[in-house]
This record gives C-alpha cells, sequence and structure tokens, in this order.
C-alpha cells in the first residue's frame, strides 16, 4: 500500500469550505478571465482550411500562448 501525502490543516479546510459553496458561486470564481492578445482583439474568426488556421496562428501568435505546432 502507498502512503497518502501529508496535507496542511489549512489547504484542506479551504477544500471543505470550497466543497460546501453552491456549484453556480464554484462556476462563478472558479474561471479567471485573462486577456490573450491578438485572440481576445476580434469577435470571431473563420478559415476555410486548418492549415490556413494554422498559418495564422504561426504569423500572429506569441509563442506563450501555446498555439504553436510541435
Amino acid at each position: 500500500m502507498s502512503k497518502t501525502p501529508d496535507i496542511p490543516p489549512e489547504w484542506l479546510a479551504e477544500f471543505e469550505a470550497a466543497a460546501r459553496r453552491p456549484l453556480e458561486q464554484r462556476f462563478k470564481y472558479g474561471f479567471v478571465k485573462t486577456y490573450k492578445p491578438v485572440l481576445d482583439d476580434a469577435e470571431y474568426r473563420s478559415w476555410d482550411t486548418m492549415e490556413e488556421y494554422r498559418r495564422w496562428c504561426k504569423e500572429h501568435l506569441p509563442d506563450w500562448l501555446g498555439y504553436g505546432s510541435v
């Protein structure tokens, strides 16, 4: 049997408090809106092919957003 790691009491208390909140409240505060340069600057974009989309990502998006090719 593997031993479970010790969980700091303050972490456990925070988890238990969060678990008691209603689901709607957990959703409301569980996601953080972060501005993403270029991606958030237009309401929508569309491409005819995946190749066009990938080319656009490579030419316009910063690498740190993670939309590059491997």
